[in-house]
């Protein structure tokens, strides 16, 4: 495939991947030049994935009705899973949504002060007509964030519109951390792919709504909790959301939780997300049980002939013994698993990997988030030894 250089600085190169572009930007000191053209086509109604400081989103203008319906196409999205929308200053919020009231707005204003820019995704009313209904899904709210990436902030600014972005994958796969998982899944169904190096966090934005006094998780993400509990009096789960929900839950009291969200508020309510192609399951209880269980379970899955893969924490990895055992991070240190999360799913994909066993953590900061994301990867298939 064929690489063009564009004389356009030096933060930026311009590769063609059969109709997809690929620019390559400077993180640290993006220039307003070097995303100009990944703007134009923005604003021309394109599609265009960018760096956040969660995961890879791919972008569209809100307002477009068909330049949201290429996202939904490029994805395989179902059309009832509302979009975030992103933008680069709280003065876009004038255009975007109808005022809250009361104690409402000022505790969305606490929120939006002390996390934009920032992994917090917050539900408000759409101004009617602000965007196109295939973002809201058909609902009265929309659910909006201000990334903490300077190329983000830089393209939406330069782009002129606020952008609805999901994560820059196929749908049901694990999100994109790099700009090669973009290439992986979209190259050739997206106009261009903006890299700007690794994602910060790794784990999609916390969502959240806001009544009164109390902050209600959507989804749990790269906000935690802990940190909403330092803002708001009261802060509260969806069920869908809550821990248990997320790691602990059995698959038939997940999938009746699921069922019961007619059209989710947020992303990550309904379906499934995040899977790797082999097929996965987390296995929870005392460390010593559960390499033993996981120990027996690769050798039988072995003697079928098939390829087997752990996940597990750097502390614990020595233990196994399968054919791929990536090590995702430091349980004493959840925030890098995190961050290693999806380029590990995906890498037990590069390698082929038909039977996966993971290791379980604390649902406690950001590991709701992290065992939210491994038991919907796992179908909510958890072993209890």
């Amino acid at each position: 495939m064929g690489q063009n250089k564009a004389e356009a600085g030096d933060t930026i190169v311009t590769i063609h991947l059969s109709k997809t572009k690929l620019w390559e930007v400077d993180s640290e000191h993006p220039q307003e030049s070097g995303l100009f053209e990944a703007a134009a086509l923005l604003q021309a109604g394109g599609t265009v994935a960018f760096p956040t400081e969660t995961v890879y989103g791919l972008g569209a203008d809100a307002r477009r009705t068909e330049a949201v319906e290429r996202i939904f196409e490029a994805k395989g999205r179902p059309s009832d899973n509302p979009l975030i929308v992103h933008i680069s200053d709280r003065a876009q919020l004038a255009e975007l949504t109808a005022p809250l009231e009361g104690a409402s707005a000022a505790l969305a204003a606490q929120l939006m002060d002390r996390f934009w820019p920032g992994p917090l995704t917050i539900v408000l009313p759409v101004k009617p007509g602000a965007v196109s209904p295939r973002v809201t899904a058909g609902l009265a709210t929309v659910a909006v964030r201000m990334p903490a990436h300077p190329v983000a902030l830089r393209l939406i600014a330069a782009s002129g519109c606020p952008l609805a972005a999901p994560s820059a994958n196929r749908s049901g796969r694990p999100s994109p951390t790099l700009a090669s998982h973009v290439r992986d899944d979209l190259s050739g169904l997206i106009d261009g792919i903006v890299d700007g190096g690794a994602a910060g966090v790794g784990l999609e934005s916390t969502v959240v709504e806001v009544d009164g006094d109390t902050v209600r998780i959507l989804r749990p993400g790269g906000v935690t909790a802990e940190g909403l509990r330092e803002i708001a009096a009261r802060v509260e789960y969806d069920a869908v959301a809550a821990p248990g929900a997320g790691g602990t839950a059995t698959a038939a009291e997940a999938e009746s939780a699921a069922a019961e969200v007619q059209t989710p508020r947020s992303p990550g309510m309904k379906y499934a997300h995040y899977a790797p192609q082999g097929e996965m399951r987390l296995v929870k209880g005392e460390l010593g049980a559960v390499s033993a269980y996981i120990a027996a379970e690769v050798r039988a899955a072995q003697a079928r002939g098939e390829r087997t893969g752990v996940l597990a924490f750097a502390e614990h990895a020595a233990r196994y013994d399968a054919d791929c055992v990536l090590a995702v991070g430091s349980l004493a240190q959840l925030e890098s698993a995190a961050q290693g999360l999806y380029h590990a799913l995906r890498e037990f994909d590069r390698r082929g990997v038909q039977r996966i066993w993971a290791e379980t953590c604390p649902e406690e900061g950001i590991g709701h988030a992290l065992m939210n994301r491994l038991s919907k990867a796992a179908g909510h298939a958890v072993v209890y030894v």
